[in-house]
């Protein structure tokens, strides 16, 4: 009777016993890729390529395109950068011919602060346009459209 007990024990210990998963758990994974999927649509828009300015606001209309444009700034101070690196305007045209590979067509974004003179942004632009490029174009920020505010009837 006590070897018939012993045997029943065995049975159920080993009936409570699991056997080692082969299965991979995903949920993990998946709650890490959503994580980071998370942050990368959060620190996209803040990505942005360029030096930061203020730019004029219009009410022009967006500029769609395949490929990624030049960006050329102009700072507060009057400094010129092509993309994020410092650069003498005489500088510009040989640097734009070596990135471009004297490609006329390429586009080229140019950004000019607010608050600087008309001019300047202008003389970057002719100077670009001097050297052949044919496809360049001035960046400005959308205007937000206001509502008139409603009158209360009395």
């Amino acid at each position: 009777m006590a070897a018939k007990l012993q045997r029943t024990n065995a049975r159920l210990r080993g009936r409570h016993r699991t056997d080692p998963m082969s299965d991979i758990n995903v949920t993990p994974m998946v709650d890490v890729m959503l994580v980071l999927l998370i942050i990368f649509m959060v620190t996209a828009p803040l990505l942005t390529v360029g030096v930061q300015v203020d730019l004029p606001k219009t009410k022009a209309s967006i500029i769609k395109g395949e490929d990624e444009p030049l960006a050329i700034t102009v700072d507060a101070a009057g400094q010129v950068y092509l993309q994020e690196t410092e650069i003498e305007l005489e500088g510009l045209v040989p640097r734009l011919s070596a990135i471009t590979s004297n490609n006329p067509d390429v586009r080229i974004f140019v950004r000019g602060d607010a608050s600087i003179n008309y001019g300047r942004v202008m003389e970057v632009v002719g100077t670009i346009n001097a050297a052949g490029y044919r496809k360049v174009a001035l960046v400005t920020q959308r205007k937000i459209k206001r509502r008139p505010a409603k009158k209360k009837k009395r």
